[in-house]
């Protein structure tokens, strides 16, 4: 037992090493935060550029170029891509946390953007015509009756989503950044210990990724009692 013990002291508080774990955590919910904002948004546009030139045949162009940008990100795995971003597009930036944001955005709002667009696509189309037989122009109809419903509709598949996106991050220690992950191999690098660090690292993961499961199936509960 008293090895134990000294184990952890050894891992953890010696030398405050459990700062390593509470710095990465903060840099992966920091990164994961802002990506998710990114993709997110990026997810919802071009989900409605592709949806509307499905239904109207309008916006060509621009499906064409989001057809490409989905095709490049989904094709290509998540550590090239990051990779691409610190080396070779902003390679002369070393704001790290700023390159590993934007990529992980990028990413994630190519599939955001598949599933916000199967969401919309499940809408009946009468919804369109009620909205226009209301006097609603296209645009508005989607903001107001459209993308609300298919934001119920896809709320399952956007968590997983974005738990994905949360353990996604564990790769950022290839560009140098003090992620979660990287905190704990840092840990294991100074006491030769690998047990300990990567089960905290595990532990963290797992409580994280449990809770917000816990928010996004309080948040369905509450939107379905909103629909009776």
């Amino acid at each position: 037992m008293s090895s134990f013990w000294d184990k952890i002291y050894l891992n953890f508080i010696k030398e405050d090493r459990y700062m390593y774990l509470v710095n990465g955590l903060k840099n992966t919910l920091i990164i994961t935060l802002f990506a998710v904002l990114i993709g997110v948004a990026l997810g919802f546009l071009v989900a409605v550029v592709r949806s509307t030139y499905s239904k109207t045949k309008k916006l060509w162009l621009l499906d064409k170029i989001c057809g490409v940008y989905l095709t490049v990100v989904r094709g290509t795995p998540m550590m090239v891509q990051l990779l691409i971003m610190f080396y070779v597009i902003f390679a002369s930036s070393n704001n790290k946390m700023l390159v590993a944001v934007i990529a992980f955005g990028i990413n994630s709002g190519a599939y955001v953007a598949e599933i916000v667009r199967s969401g919309i696509m499940s809408i009946d189309a009468g919804q369109f015509e009620a909205g226009r037989s209301l006097g609603f122009s296209y645009p508005r109809t989607m903001w107001y009756i459209i993308l609300p419903q298919a934001f119920k509709n896809v709320l399952p598949a956007l968590a997983n989503e974005f738990i994905v996106l949360l353990k996604e991050t564990s790769i950022c220690g290839y560009i140098g950044l003090t992620d979660l992950t990287r905190g704990g191999d840092i840990i294991r690098s100074r006491t030769y210990e690998a047990f300990l660090p990567l089960i905290a690292v595990a532990l963290i993961y797992l409580v994280l990724v449990a809770g917000l499961s816990a928010l996004v199936k309080a948040w369905e509960r509450r939107l379905r009692a909103s629909d009776r």
